[in-house]
């Protein structure tokens, strides 16, 4: 087994993250920003703004870096390509997304909808922004 050229790795990593960061813009803000923001208030907490969104940015970030050093970690195994892209962004998508928004669900902190509508747009960005970046 080969070792991950971890300067490729990054520089994928970014490319997804443009590619989450993008996704996580448009899904957020006017698709279900308004809601969320209601959401929020709801809870007593200022809407998400300022730093809090830099540091989502970076995240975005780092989540694109981690899928696309999973890509190249499992890509021995499954071999090269869009099909071990795809597993490597819905493995990521499984714990960074389903477990989180499932479980804020079961807490019922905001509406069922917007996390099942954030649950099925995520299942196909992540593995899209690994295809991008590997």
């Amino acid at each position: 087994m080969g070792r991950i050229n971890v300067g490729r790795a990054i520089l994928g990593g970014l490319v997804a993250g443009v590619v989450l960061n993008i996704g996580e813009t448009i899904l957020n803000v006017p698709i279900l920003g308004a809601q969320y923001d209601a959401a929020m208030q709801a809870l007593g907490v200022e809407p998400v703004a300022g730093a809090a969104i830099a540091v989502f940015f970076v995240l975005g970030f780092v989540l694109g870096i981690g899928q696309v050093w999973l890509y190249a970690a499992i890509r021995p195994r499954f071999g090269a390509g869009a099909r071990t892209a795809v597993i490597a962004g819905l493995a990521v998508w499984a714990f960074a997304a389903a477990f989180p928004n499932i479980g804020i669900m079961v807490m019922r902190l905001f509406p069922s909808n917007l996390l099942w509508i954030s649950l099925v747009w995520t299942l196909f960005e992540y593995p899209l922004a690994t295809l991008a970046g590997a």
